[in-house]
């Protein structure tokens, strides 16, 4: 048999289609730069079980097609950024009184481009032209950028089907935070929640019970200090679930682990914990809602030190202003980067409708001093919000590093960055800079970073007594 017979209409000359008898394990990328391509392009159709050229069904049983399905899924999710939208489905056929099946993939232009094939560390853009796939040329690129829809991550249809059963944990804090209502079906399809296929969108996939992928990867870590690179880590835990799971488990972590206190304020003594509760709650929903959900490989980054809490969240505010480092937490204006997630928060009751929920922020914090008022900085791949120790007497110090943005140095290391904020604003001794970076006083620290840092124009050496310092060339860096 062959595939004329079984599906209508198809277009088998068509530069939109392409079969393979079986996905081969030893060349994924043979296969998978064809859904790249498509995507990339125009869109297209692509069979599993039809034999390439002769279009003779070969086909599976349903054990196998099952297997070979999942195994596709399993490999588009790993390598292509962001998924594209696509259509999987069986063609059932008969042949000798035996049942078979096909797989049939309709591929949708991609709403945002290009799709990048990430294979082995090394990724590729391919793109569909006259019935093959091949590498997209610099000219291609350019324009998807151009011509790229910016649709939102959240908002793109996913391959997952509804089922209000496995929406569990997101009723149970719907009913939390709204004084025990219930939420409603019709409160979760009338945000978009579902397309009318019954398939869900990306951003409604994050709410499942039973979400455990790392899209929603967070890491929680305590410091003993005021800083990474020169502190004992106390704790470090990461945790990957649904979004509301995700909120929740933050919100603990941080609770269990604040101090408290009591302080005279206006001639009464109060009990205060290290960081007002609505402002802690107020940083986490907007670290969820505003995260950038396209970076794959990226956390929400929660950092307790001895004089703040920093709650940093991957990708910079969404078509916003980018940031250095501000206290008008008020003047902070960023659109929403996820419109159906951030929808879901406010039916929740735990997002404003409007505005960023920093204001909240702010005024849990209208009785602090100049060293306890938080803070925001952002760049372009996070923004990060400072909320100071309400119990740590001091404030956040003085002495807090700056961030700094430079060129790679060349034959760098990865402590390069550290190394350049620790002598930004004075000079340090080499001793101390092994001390800041964690590691021994070595040939390594002095020959392969130091040393080679200066030789590339970066740090200035001088010598007191028989002691070297080191000082940052601010020339070569810029201050965020």
């Amino acid at each position: 048999m062959y595939l004329e017979e079984i599906i209508e209409d198809v277009q088998l000359e068509s530069d939109k289609f392409e079969a393979k008898s079986i996905l081969n394990r030893d060349d994924v990328v043979g296969w998978l730069k064809s859904i790249a391509g498509f995507a990339n392009a125009s869109g297209g159709e692509f069979y599993i079980g039809v034999e390439d050229k002769t279009n003779k069904l070969i086909g599976f049983d349903r054990r196998n097609a099952d297997n070979e399905r999942n195994y596709f899924n399993n490999q588009v999710n790993e390598h292509l950024t962001p998924r594209p939208a696509m259509k999987l489905s069986f063609v059932r056929y008969v042949i000798n009184g035996n049942e078979r099946f096909i797989i049939k993939v309709i591929v949708e232009e991609s709403a945002v481009k290009p799709v990048i094939l990430k294979y082995k560390n090394i990724p590729s853009i391919f793109m569909r032209r006259d019935g093959f796939t091949n590498g997209a040329t610099y000219e291609e690129i350019i324009e998807m950028s151009v011509n790229s829809k910016n649709t939102q991550y959240d908002i793109l249809v996913s391959d997952v089907k509804y089922n209000w059963d496995k929406l569990l944990s997101l009723r149970a804090f719907y009913e939390k935070h709204n004084e025990g209502a219930t939420l409603k079906e019709k409160a979760l399809q009338s945000l978009g929640f579902v397309n009318e296929e019954g398939y869900l969108l990306n951003g409604a996939v994050l709410f499942l019970d039973d979400y455990n992928e790392r899209k929603t990867e967070v890491q929680c870590s305590v410091f003993s200090g005021f800083n990474k690179g020169s502190e004992r880590i106390v704790t470090i835990n990461k945790y990957n679930g649904n979004i509301t799971s995700t909120i929740e488990y933050i919100m603990d972590f941080v609770k269990q682990r604040m101090n408290h206190s009591m302080i005279k304020l206006d001639d009464e003594r109060i009990n205060i914990d290290s960081y007002p509760a609505r402002a802690l709650f107020e940083g986490v929903i907007n670290a969820v809602a505003h995260r950038d959900y396209y970076l794959d490989g990226t956390q929400i980054q929660v950092d307790i030190f001895k004089d703040r809490l920093e709650i940093s969240s991957p990708g910079g505010f969404y078509r916003g202003e980018k940031l250095g480092k501000t206290y008008d937490l008020s003047g902070v204006i960023s659109k929403r980067r996820n419109e159906l997630i951030a929808g879901v928060l406010v039916a929740c009751n735990v997002m404003e409708a409007a505005g960023t929920g920093f204001d909240k922020i702010t005024e849990e914090y209208a009785f602090a001093n100049e060293t306890h008022k938080p803070y925001i900085y952002s760049s372009s791949d996070h923004f990060t919000l400072v909320l100071p120790d309400l119990t740590y007497e001091k404030g956040v110090e003085d002495e807090t590093l700056p961030i700094l943005n430079f060129a790679p140095v060349p034959n760098g290391t990865e402590l390069d960055g550290k190394v350049l904020s620790f002598c930004y604003l004075k000079a340090h001794k080499v001793s101390e800079i092994a001390g800041h970076l964690g590691i021994s006083d070595s040939t390594y620290l002095r020959k392969q970073i130091l040393e080679n840092m200066e030789k590339n124009g970066y740090l200035e050496k001088s010598k007191v007594s028989r002691a070297t310092y080191y000082k940052t060339k601010p020339e070569m860096v810029t201050v965020l």
